[in-house]
């Protein structure tokens, strides 16, 4: 058995019952940090390793009890600058009434946390299901990834781990025997345009999942779809080529970009990056599904 207790880390949601995140009934864990600033992202609270604190303008009664309980005496509101100031303690969402207020990140034991996923395990069972773990970049705590893998393979507990593939190669690696599932990201092929739209280049994520489906033979491609900047016929093209030269991949699930998580950014005191980009419509995902067809490859329009 391994050892559960010694290990802790940070997530910032944990989501039982999904069905969008692997097969089966799932609980689905999101731990904090992201080396990407993908203009899109729909968990911009992922971003930072650390806790942050989630402004509802709409629910504060301003009241003012925050301000005097703050560590930095910051009266902390989503458009103030002041929220660069904010240290995540915690505070001030401790004693905010109508919950204005929101903690996003907390910290937990791998022990507690294991002893939460197994409350579930008679879904899992008799579903096919399991726990993934995602993000933010779940990588970014590696070991605490680890251990938690570890700790569902005690427990004969299905295990995926959603990655944008951008880590330390030995990391991704050193987890590959403890993942029955990878659901790795493809966002756009072109070195240049994934930089700009990511802020990173995608050369280690490449080289990254070349060198896992030569090892791991259960790896799910997700391709988000996001219309005049990845759903080009070039870019499609260029990922299919792609893919059909990794041995470990079975299918590729493209999906559909949605505006779910553009309030949160002024939550967090952020402006939005892509405020008139749309979701793509039907015709264009069975299009994109066409093209990677015809590379012999098995496609899902959405998770």
């Amino acid at each position: 058995m391994v050892v559960l207790f010694l290990t802790g880390g940070i997530v910032f949601d944990i989501m039982k019952y999904s069905v969008h995140d692997g097969p089966g009934i799932r609980t689905t864990v999101f731990l904090k940090g992201c080396p990407l600033s993908c203009r899109w992202c729909h968990n911009p609270e992922s971003r930072r390793p650390g806790r942050q604190v989630m402004f509802h303008a709409e629910r504060c009664i301003g009241c003012g009890e925050c301000a005097g309980v703050c560590a930095n005496g910051v009266l902390l509101t989503a458009s103030d600058e002041n929220q660069g100031q904010c240290a995540g303690c915690g505070r001030c969402a401790a004693v905010c009434h109508t919950g204005a207020r929101e903690m996003a990140g907390r910290e937990i034991p791998a022990v507690e946390l294991i002893r939460e996923i197994e409350r579930d395990v008679i879904f899992y069972d008799q579903s096919g299901g399991g726990v993934t773990f995602s993000g933010g970049e779940p990588l970014m705590q590696a070991d605490f990834l680890k251990t938690l893998l570890a700790g569902c393979r005690d427990r004969e507990i299905h295990t995926a781990v959603d990655t944008s593939g951008f880590a330390p190669r030995d990391k991704l690696l050193d987890i590959g025997g403890l993942t029955d599932l990878f659901l790795f990201d493809l966002k756009m092929m072109d070195e240049k345009r994934h930089r700009h739209y990511t802020g990173v280049s995608n050369r280690v994520i490449l080289d990254n999942l070349r060198e896992l489906a030569s090892r791991h033979n259960n790896i799910v491609i997700r391709i988000p779809v996001l219309p005049g900047l990845n759903d080009d016929d070039d870019n499609v093209n260029a990922t299919g080529r792609f893919i059909t030269t990794l041995p470990g991949v079975r299918s590729v699930h493209i999906l559909p970009y949605h505006r779910a998580g553009a309030e949160k950014y002024r939550r967090l005191g952020q402006t939005y990056s892509l405020p008139d980009l749309r979701p793509p419509d039907d015709e264009k995902m069975n299009a994109i599904a066409g093209i990677l067809g015809r590379y012999g490859l098995i496609v899902q329009i959405g998770h």
